[in-house]
């Protein structure tokens, strides 16, 4: 690419499914550092006061006013669990918007693993063609220059907590919400 310019095939140009959230978990809904163990599962190593999902209300909170919103899980999560295994770890106000994963069964794992999370969500965006699309993560390595503008970076230990956080996450959403588009309903 040259100058950062978005690539020919944008996902606005022929949209497929509605407005996306791509999630991540780990420095973003909890501390960043999660370990996984054989026997007992996910571990947080972080001070005690903190736990695993601990930001899943706030965010159901910040997607409440936008329903139409659908979310991808952007997550190493479901390369452990599959994407719902990883779902199942949310509470039903977001697992019900959850529509797939950058990463599914049928992908090579060493080729999708050999990419940086920018590309892999890039690679899912394009795939699904979103109306439009916002990613929440604390991994901003190796993000395209035509995909910066569509990530909010959160902070790798206090998530999406910080106020300045839940703003931007807030004007991204209303940015990428398509007036009066199909909503997910926890049924």
């Amino acid at each position: 690419m040259r100058g950062g310019a978005e690539p020919a095939a944008s996902p606005s140009s022929s949209s497929t499914c509605g407005p996306i959230l791509n999630l991540d978990f780990d420095g973003v809904l909890h501390h960043e550092n999660v370990l996984w163990h054989p026997t007992r599962g996910p571990q947080l190593v972080a001070p005690e006061s903190l736990r695993l999902f601990q930001h899943v209300d706030l965010l159901a909170e910040v997607l409440k006013p936008h329903p139409g919103i659908g979310i991808v899980l952007s997550t190493a999560w479901t390369l452990q669990y599959g994407c719902r295994g990883a779902a199942r770890r949310l509470p039903l106000s977001l697992r019900h918007r959850v529509v797939g994963a950058t990463f599914h069964s049928a992908m090579n794992r060493d080729q999708f693993l050999s990419l940086s999370r920018g590309m892999q969500v890039w690679s899912d965006v394009h795939r699904r063609q979103p109306s439009g699309w916002l990613a929440l993560d604390d991994d901003t390595f190796g993000w395209p220059a035509w995909c910066r503008d569509h990530l909010v970076r959160t902070h790798p230990e206090l998530g999406i907590s910080p106020l300045d956080t839940q703003e931007q996450i807030r004007a991204g959403l209303a940015r990428i919400e398509l007036p009066g588009a199909a909503t997910y309903s926890a049924a």
